[in-house]
């Protein structure tokens, strides 16, 4: 049977195209270290990777959060911590101011200390964040956790200006953590503190006075309630951030896992790779030798 050159020379240049590509495809396998080119590859192999590619992205978006929020929780800790201070100054103040034998200037003298932890409990429950939103006003953050409103009689010139819902942030899989602290109280206690203050300051003021001894009575019990409820907030934020950092590990190793996999999967074998690629090699010059030899016969050779 006669093959026609035309089609002699168009198989043969097929085929060694063919070699080429799977000589070109190895050496780029070898040069990138990675075992799946292209989805075609293989596809079973190549959607293993994609999942796990996907679940490792999702991680590491966890461990963002997990971060920021454990940022954010530590400054609400050391902000809570610190008004948690100037309430104890305030009691021992209140405690001290409660003794008989004190004198109209002492008593004065007390006033004007528990005024500046007024303000300082004032001030730290407004904090507000680099990004210039508050705090402690729940998700309010464009407003003030506590208002101030100076025209008002003392008892009554502190309100909360926040709200009390909850912010969550995703941490996990199905797993959020609340982002947000409130301090809806607080202005309850400014408000008992400011008006001992108003009355420690009314010129001849004695603790004899029943009124003044009820005011301050009911400032220290208001104060010993207020201690409690951010004494728990403070252990609240402290287990949330044990959470974090035992979920922030697990994600870790989680992730570890998934490059090992992914590794295992994508990484090129060496030693297959260079015994393919000898494979083709030769094959591609056997081909060359074998068309160069075929194409110089002619027909006068067989006279």
């Amino acid at each position: 049977m006669r093959i026609a050159s035309s089609h002699y020379h168009n198989t043969m240049n097929t085929a060694l195209q063919t070699a080429s590509a799977r000589v070109g495809e190895v050496l780029q396998q070898m040069a990138s270290g990675q075992r799946l080119m292209v989805p075609s590859d293989d596809p079973v192999r190549q959607v293993r990777v994609s999942r796990l590619q996907r679940e490792d992205a999702a991680i590491g978006q966890y461990r963002d959060n997990i971060g920021a929020l454990q940022s954010r929780l530590s400054q609400n800790e050391a902000l809570l911590g610190s008004m948690t201070q100037d309430m104890l100054q305030a009691r021992d103040l209140l405690v001290w101011a409660s003794n008989g034998g004190n004198t109209a200037e002492d008593v004065a003298a007390m006033a004007d200390a528990m005024s500046a932890l007024r303000d300082s409990l004032y001030y730290s429950a407004n904090s507000r964040d680099q990004e210039g939103r508050y705090m402690f006003s729940g998700t309010a953050t464009a407003t003030p956790a506590v208002a101030l409103d100076t025209g008002a009689a003392a008892g009554a010139r502190y309100s909360f200006g926040g709200n009390t819902v909850t912010q969550k942030v995703m941490v996990g899989n199905g797993i959020t953590q609340p982002a947000n602290v409130n301090v809806s109280d607080l202005h309850e206690l400014l408000n008992l503190l400011d008006l001992t203050v108003e009355t420690l300051r009314t010129p001849g003021a004695s603790v004899a006075d029943p009124v003044t001894r009820d005011t301050l009575r009911n400032t220290l019990d208001g104060l010993d309630v207020t201690l409690g409820t951010v004494g728990d907030r403070i252990a609240s934020l402290g287990g949330a951030q044990n959470i974090l950092e035992t979920l922030d590990g697990n994600h870790e190793n989680v992730s570890l896992a998934n490059q090992q996999a992914l590794i295992d999967l994508g990484q090129l074998d060496y030693g297959d790779a260079a015994v393919r690629l000898n494979g083709y090699t030769t094959a591609l010059q056997a081909t060359q030798k074998a068309y160069g030899q075929v194409s110089r016969l002619s027909l006068f050779d067989a006279l």
